[in-house]
């Protein structure tokens, strides 16, 4: 049944669906990202320092790709680098398997056994998102939006809107679990309360969100817990209260 009835952010014993973010947050894939930008950048001819791979964590791909693109002497189309990255990444995770991050399929294996729908929300590609999400039960995730599904990629809130909607859920009675600024901005704005377990960069304080360091031990009471301290703040910034 949709949940679309919903008018603000309000206390649950359980969040009526967690949407995940993945690189990052779910698995460890960052490392290969950027790894493989490195490599792409140097047969070039061209460095690339590690200010400059960690602005691009979270943005959608193409994003990313034209940001290398600008800074470097790639000359490939911002389509075939995006093509390249992939294929790099995904060959990374086949031969060296699925990194999950902390905590992460635990977490995602309670909420399932719960019956509690679990959307992927993510700026990869479906080319990288099928051999993690084959590493899992069938069904694990009821939506998948990745970035070449969304017209506007985080920190739009487009990709978190349509997972809900997807799901038949209003967003404030999700809970987001994000990993960077981008993928965090998106959520908030999406109007889902979050949970951001920084990773690689750090992520500031904002309205609608509470932070932790793993999602290791994290149970989904514990995740209720920090969905409802997330909309809380979430529903004073929209209150002004």
């Amino acid at each position: 049944m949709s949940d679309n009835t919903a008018t603000g952010p309000r206390e649950l014993e359980t969040p009526a669906a967690v949407l995940w973010d993945m690189d990052g947050t779910l698995v460890d894939t960052e490392p290969y990202w950027i790894a493989a930008e490195r490599a792409i950048v140097e047969e070039a001819g061209g460095t690339w320092p590690d200010e400059l791979a960690v602005q691009l964590v979270g943005q959608p791909l193409l994003v990313s790709a034209t940001d290398i693109i600008a800074n470097s002497p790639v000359t490939m189309s911002p389509e075939g680098l995006v093509e390249e990255l992939l294929t790099r990444v995904a060959a990374a995770v086949r031969e060296r398997g699925v990194p999950w991050r902390p905590g992460a399929r635990e977490l995602l294996r309670e909420a399932r056994t719960a019956s509690i729908p679990s959307a992927l929300v993510t700026m990869s590609w479906m080319q990288l998102v099928e051999p993690i999400v084959e590493q899992l039960p069938e069904g694990t995730f009821s939506a998948v939006v990745t970035g070449e599904n969304v017209e506007h990629g985080k920190p739009h809130p487009e990709p978190y809107l349509r997972a809900a909607e997807a799901l038949g859920i209003a967003p404030e009675n999700c809970v987001a679990i994000e990993d960077s600024p981008t993928g965090v901005t998106s959520a908030v704005r999406a109007g889902v309360p979050t949970v951001a377990v920084p990773h690689i960069v750090e992520i500031p304080e904002l309205p609608g969100t509470v932070q932790v360091e793993s999602l290791a031990g994290v149970t989904l009471t514990e995740l209720a817990r920090l969905r409802n301290a997330a909309a809380r703040t979430l529903l004073k910034e929209r209150t002004g209260g």
